[in-house]
């Protein structure tokens, strides 16, 4: 069972598996617990962001590395074969949804034009 900390107004500030002073147990189905655990602490907040950032430095080197084997400043071959294959990966996964977003995008396009005014003629 954990154990919570609570701060001057009561509100849940810690969780810890193991007692300590000034600490109180609690179900792990106790409904305040499981509240206090979905917010967002600053320091979710933060990996969140991080985590986001990266994502976004990844997108920005996979650019990078295509502009620069485009212009032959680099041999796609002079990746490791694991790191071909990481990029080759993502390569058609990106490719498979700019696929999904051209079709939706067009049968959007579509729909568009034929709910004109002179659709029923």
């Amino acid at each position: 069972m954990p154990y919570i900390l609570r701060n001057q107004d009561s509100h849940i500030i810690a969780v810890l598996s193991e007692p300590v002073e000034g600490a109180q147990q609690v179900s792990c189905h106790d409904a305040e617990l499981e509240v206090f655990l979905r917010l967002e602490s600053p320091e979710r907040l933060a990996a969140k962001a991080l985590h986001e950032s990266d994502n976004d430095m990844i997108r920005v080197l996979e650019d990078l590395i295509d502009i620069m084997i485009e212009r032959g400043t680099m041999k796609f071959t002079d990746f490791p074969e694991r790191a071909q294959y990481k990029l080759l990966s993502r390569r058609n996964i990106r490719a498979g949804f700019l696929s999904v977003d051209e079709t939706i995008t067009s049968q959007s396009m579509d729909l568009d034009e034929d709910s004109g005014p002179d659709r029923f003629l």
